[in-house]
């Protein structure tokens, strides 16, 4: 019950922190390197994929054979959880991916496991599961095809994608 309250107020102050929007008048006096960061980013629809994806990060990663979430991974799916709450139009899917290594059999079942960590996770943090789909894709989507522990890492992940 405590973890429910501290994880909704955390949301709250989130979302808070995240309503305010730089002016074009803060732009234009702060550089040219901020003016074009601050005009790229008004050109983003609030609630689409493209903001899920630039403001506030679209994937978690995972260990070795492990679904459990990391401290980094509980830290972008609070993010997605104060965004979806703030965009309450929007229902997303979870995908969860593998390396290569395993059999096909085995990753399917485990890339489940790792979709169901994130959305279980954003439920608890006040998104309603009527909102959230998973879908596994076990090893058959690598973000990097090459065969070494940095491909296998950026294949360990759970993507959340806007429908």
């Amino acid at each position: 019950m405590r973890f429910k309250i501290v994880s909704l107020i955390a949301v709250a102050g989130l979302v808070a922190a995240c309503g305010t929007a730089p002016t074009s008048e803060t732009a234009s006096t702060s550089g040219s390197g901020a003016a074009t960061a601050a005009t790229t980013a008004s050109n983003i629809v609030p609630g689409s994929a493209e903001d899920l994806k630039v403001n506030v990060g679209d994937r978690v990663f995972f260990g070795f054979d492990r679904y459990n979430l990391t401290p980094a991974a509980r830290g972008i799916l609070q993010k997605q959880a104060a965004w979806m709450i703030a965009n309450s139009n929007v229902s997303v899917t979870i995908e969860g991916h593998c390396d290569e290594r395993g059999t096909r059999e085995y990753n399917l079942a485990l890339g489940d496991r790792r979709a169901n960590a994130a959305a279980d996770y954003l439920m608890t943090l006040g998104v309603p599961a009527t909102r959230i789909s998973t879908i596994s894709y076990g090893k058959e989507r690598p973000e990097d095809p090459a065969s070494n522990e940095i491909a296998w890492a950026k294949n360990r992940r759970g993507v959340t994608l806007v429908k």
